[in-house]
């Protein structure tokens, strides 16, 4: 069940409002880094939660409904930034035109105002927000990750949370209007404590020590350990990668060490079958591949 209050979670204010930076601002809804995503994310984790404690459920429930707010607030700036846009091309060249210059910034912008604007913000919204990115591409739920491990996905968000705040860090870089940078700075902050407090669970849940690797549940002699800790060298000559704490040293997780090795493929080049008879490909791909006798 869930509640609703009519006033925004913070303030959203706008004095000049500008319909590029309402097409900016779509990415921080329906991006991939934006709040449809992450405000999914937490839900879904939330409501697939499994354990005696029931704690980390709530964190994401208070989290997840949180980052609806969230949404408001931007759909709200969206649809602020595009009171007065103009609708046609024509209205750009108005050059006299007060609503234009209020678009413009004082005359800043660049002249046809319209093609840098979403025109389903002029076609399909009637100058308001919907849940699609910058470019228009509607949000299709494909970054939600929601996996049952809790710290998997504590990690998850951890990314979620740090990809979003350096998208809310950019737009904030490009905003021009007062009240956009006070919101985004709003914003950055909350970004803030998600990143801290998932990192938060992840350390009640036995720090990294203890929680690594993930699944924790899974017996790692069972892997083939002389993998495990090893960084794979791919150069072809062999050059050992510079050295690094991820390299050498005992392990994050206090099992094991850190080792390079220049890797020699121990796997034989594939060879497939002939391509069946209603498979479509050529005649030639049918044929079986010749038999050569290999010494030992």
């Amino acid at each position: 069940m869930y509640y609703h209050d009519k006033r925004l979670q913070y303030p959203v204010r706008v004095e000049k409002p500008d319909p590029i930076f309402a097409r900016q601002l779509q990415q921080a809804i329906g991006g991939v880094e934006g709040e449809i995503r992450v405000c999914l994310q937490y839900f879904f984790q939330a409501w697939g939660a499994r354990g005696p404690d029931t704690k980390y459920r709530d964190v994401l429930l208070n989290t997840a409904t949180e980052e609806i707010g969230h949404i408001e607030m931007l759909a709200t700036a969206v649809a602020l930034n595009l009171e007065n846009a103009p609708a046609t091309l024509q209205e750009t060249t108005a050059q006299a035109n007060p609503i234009v210059g209020a678009v413009m910034s004082g005359g800043e912008r660049p002249r046809h105002v319209v093609e840098g604007m979403l025109h389903r913000h002029i076609l399909s919204t009637g100058m308001a927000a919907f849940p699609a990115n910058c470019d228009g591409v509607p949000f299709d739920c494909s970054h939600v990750y929601a996996s049952g491990n809790l710290v998997g996905d504590m990690f998850a968000n951890v990314a979620a949370e740090a990809t979003g705040r350096t998208l809310a860090v950019r737009l904030f870089n490009a905003a021009h209007d007062t009240g956009m940078q006070e919101m985004l700075r709003f914003l950055i902050a909350r970004d803030t404590m998600h990143q801290q407090q998932w990192l938060a669970v992840i350390e009640d849940l036995g720090g990294l020590r203890e929680s690594l690797p993930v699944p924790n549940s899974f017996d790692q002699s069972k892997e083939a350990q002389e993998f495990s800790y090893m960084f794979m060298g791919t150069e072809r000559s062999g050059t050992p990668v510079t050295p690094g704490r991820y390299s050498e040293g005992p392990s994050i997780d206090g099992r094991g060490q850190f080792h390079f090795k220049a890797f020699e493929p121990l796997g034989e080049e594939p060879v497939l079958g002939p391509a069946r008879p209603d498979s479509g490909a050529q005649k030639e791909q049918m044929t079986e591949p010749p038999v050569t006798n290999s010494k030992v």
